[in-house]
């Protein structure tokens, strides 16, 4: 367990070994620059120059956004019709001052939610006075499949709150311990940088050094020989944060910030509630910023990075946490979304129960009916799709899945011959294509640029790609993007790779529907060969 927790910041690098990318790697060329981009970058050379383009209008429905960001604030979103600051709803869209779009986790106060439950806390909490020390006799069999699936939520509760409890107190354990002999070695051997070499050639008969020793050997030998202790250090800091914020919040029965809205949790199409503050003063926002960077920094201006779409605006919608989004606040930000002009709309979140799963689907329905497309994370669990859920999502409890909706997986950048993220889930049926999610760096809050992965970072280039079709194609309807997305990603060849949670070597093409990688280049001259046809 401890090899799992504190090599869980070194992903990167042991996926990758100790080469890195090019920063912009996610927008170069297999074939020009050896790397497993998407193409962006070609496709402006080769196939864009001088031709006309729409704006599109892209909603970012996340952690909120640095819209003050140097890379970011030319385009974001400007709600022309609301006068700002007047606290008058101008344009009678049931949401005030809505500049820049809307926080639905937020006050009216203007306190923002930051850290929230997970779903199965609150799932939990709201089955357990009903079910708790009962048995399927006691329960007519109409009942009984709340029962079962109140079995399915307490084995999974107590589970993962047992493991973040003991997790956490583990890791403080051993931050002391680290701490302790840290400074002690480095008093010992008269250096600040401490190796795995440096602890090894230590020599001594005096049993607290003997002692250290063994202990910074041993976490050395389970992460990485390679790096310095202050480095090994950070990597258990950050895990030590992930348990104890499991403990104290996330699985925390009696931790309840949903006050700060002050909405009532059980009117779902509730309107108006939250704030205007999409920036989430107060909170962590540096997710939903590195996502809004992927899809539309500014190209050009020669500033951090150029994002995947030259001509789009950010919309942008707070509604997910440090925890689990709720079903309420993620169907409303869609329809929010869908009633304020976005095309594309782009969800780099994802949880494993979802009480209110109808009202999602109708919030997904709406945007079907209305012609906007849904880009949404696979997850990053390293779970087979087609058989474990990552809600929202457009498959379980449905008959066939939705021409709008596209699901997305991580791929790398190839090196080494990495050409999946460990990380990622994937699915024959349920994950659409794969898209690059590893070591991916864009904007991040106060004018700064910072790496990060997940099938978070997947999403939105493959929204920005979808984003850069309509806006040179800007006839394509949602069925015909997905399509060209799928059918024109670029296929490894029935290339083996080695399956996320598994580690058995399956074909790449076996882990999505598509079997390939996004590309824009491909994509664009797909969508001009159906435009000349549709022109004769």
């Amino acid at each position: 367990m401890l090899l799992a927790l504190l090599c869980a910041g070194l992903s990167v690098q042991a996926q990758e070994g100790n080469q890195a990318p090019p920063k912009n790697w996610f927008n170069l060329d297999p074939v020009n620059d050896k790397v497993n981009g998407v193409s962006t970058e070609k496709a402006y050379k080769e196939l864009l120059v001088g031709k006309q383009s729409k704006k599109v209008l892209v909603a970012v429905i996340d952690s909120g956004i640095d819209v003050l960001h140097e890379d970011l604030k030319d385009v974001v979103w400007v709600n022309t019709d609301e006068i700002p600051g007047n606290g008058i709803d101008d344009d009678n869209n049931g949401y005030i001052d809505d500049i820049h779009g809307w926080n639905f986790i937020g006050g009216k106060n203007g306190e923002n939610v930051d850290k929230d439950t997970y779903e199965v806390t609150r799932e939990y909490k709201r089955l357990r006075p009903k079910y708790e020390g009962k048995t399927a006799d006691d329960f007519k069999r109409k009942e009984r499949a709340e029962f079962e699936y109140w079995l399915e939520v307490k084995e999974a509760y107590e589970a993962d709150a047992n493991e973040a409890v003991g997790q956490s107190q583990l890791l403080r354990n051993i931050d002391m311990q680290l701490t302790r002999y840290k400074k002690l070695f480095e008093a010992y051997l008269f250096t600040d940088e401490l190796t795995y070499e440096d602890v090894k050639s230590v020599s001594s008969t005096d049993q607290v050094i003997l002692m250290g020793q063994n202990i910074l050997t041993q976490l050395y030998m389970m992460t990485d020989t390679t790096i310095h202790l202050d480095t090994l250090s950070m990597y258990l800091q950050q895990d030590l944060e992930h348990y104890a914020a499991g403990a104290d919040y996330s699985y925390n029965l009696d931790y309840n910030p949903r006050e700060i809205v002050g909405d009532n949790p059980d009117q779902l199409d509730e309107k108006g509630y939250g704030n205007n503050d999409v920036i989430g003063k107060g909170t962590d926002n540096f997710h939903g910023t590195h996502v809004a960077g992927i899809i539309a920094a500014k190209r050009g201006n020669g500033l951090g990075i150029d994002g995947v779409a030259n001509n789009v605006e950010i919309m942008a919608i707070r509604a997910v946490p440090d925890g689990d989004e709720r079903d309420k606040d993620v169907a409303n930000a869609i329809r929010y979304a869908v009633d304020n002009g976005a095309q594309v709309v782009n969800m780099s979140f994802g949880k494993a129960f979802s009480p209110n799963t109808e009202y999602v689907y109708e919030a997904i329905q709406y945007a079907h009916e209305k012609g906007v497309i849904l880009v949404h994370a696979a997850g990053n669990s390293a779970a087979d799709n087609d058989e474990v859920p990552n809600f929202p999502n457009d498959y379980f409890g449905r008959k066939g899945n939705w021409s709008h909706w596209i699901e997305v997986g991580a791929s790398s950048w190839g090196g080494e011959g990495n050409y999946v993220g460990n990380f990622s889930n994937y699915g024959k049926d349920n994950v659409d294509v794969f898209a690059p999610g590893v070591a991916i760096y864009s904007t991040a809050p106060g004018n700064e640029y910072k790496d990060a992965q997940g099938t978070s970072m997947a999403s939105p280039v493959t929204a920005g790609v979808a984003a850069l079709l309509l806006s040179y194609y800007p006839d394509l309807n949602p069925e015909q993007v997905k399509d060209i997305m799928i059918k024109s990603s670029r296929s490894l060849n029935n290339l083996e790779v080695s399956q996320p949670g598994t580690g058995e070597m399956v074909k790449f093409s076996d882990l999505s529907v598509s079997g390939g990688i996004v590309n824009a280049y491909e994509a664009l001259k797909m969508a001009e060969s159906m435009s000349l046809k549709g022109k004769k």
